[in-house]
């Protein structure tokens, strides 16, 4: 099953420290007393993120670069993300973020206990398959998509659009797309700081 998600119910939200905001974009299984959360936060200018102790983040910059400085973590660190680039860290250790570019969008994925997810963000240059998952999360950045499945069910989506695909399709276009995969398994511990490539990036 294919379902578009409508962006005029989105509304942007205060950041818990009250240093940004970010647009929701879906949540559950209950949007307060939330196990997993997608959402595109807006950071303008240098700032510390929101402590969410007991949440796996996982998060990659849309616009331009972005440097985590984790002064929390057993080691001091610092994570230097190009776009695209998806980082992944406890959710606790609330790192402080720097713009070397400039403004940025950010997209972020949260998950708590048993929720299992996994963020991806990659060119889509022609057809690529979303193999069988419990459901795909699907959010294009730029360009044009096409989600198609087997039963010839099929939705056009344009830069901005988000949809839920919930068995195996086809995704095919020009551009940039944000993916989030759940799975049937939680993800390893979070206490190791890390950041992933985009394919073709």
């Amino acid at each position: 099953m294919l379902q578009h998600l409508s962006s005029p119910l989105l509304q942007d939200e205060p950041w818990a420290n009250g240093a940004g905001t970010t647009t929701v974009l879906a949540a559950g299984p209950d949007a307060q007393a939330w196990r997993w959360r997608i959402s595109i936060a807006r950071v303008v200018r240098a700032a510390d993120f929101s402590n969410h102790a007991d949440t796996l983040r996982q998060l990659t910059p849309l616009d331009g670069r972005l440097q985590l400085h984790f002064s929390n973590a057993s080691t001091p660190a610092v994570l230097r993300l190009d776009r695209l680039q998806v980082a992944r860290f406890d959710g606790g250790l609330a790192p402080r973020a720097s713009l070397p570019d400039g403004p940025t969008r950010v997209f972020n994925l949260m998950t708590r206990a048993d929720a299992a997810a996994t963020l991806l963000a990659r060119p889509l240059v022609g057809a690529m398959l979303l193999p069988e998952a419990p459901r795909w999360f699907v959010h294009v950045l730029t360009g044009h998509a096409e989600l198609r499945q087997a039963s010839d069910e099929r939705l056009d989506l344009q830069a901005g659009d988000s949809a839920w695909a919930t068995d195996p399709c086809r995704l095919s276009g020009y551009g940039e797309v944000v993916l989030v995969r759940f799975d049937a398994q939680p993800p390893a511990s979070a206490s190791v700081l890390t950041a992933s490539t985009a394919p073709g990036a």
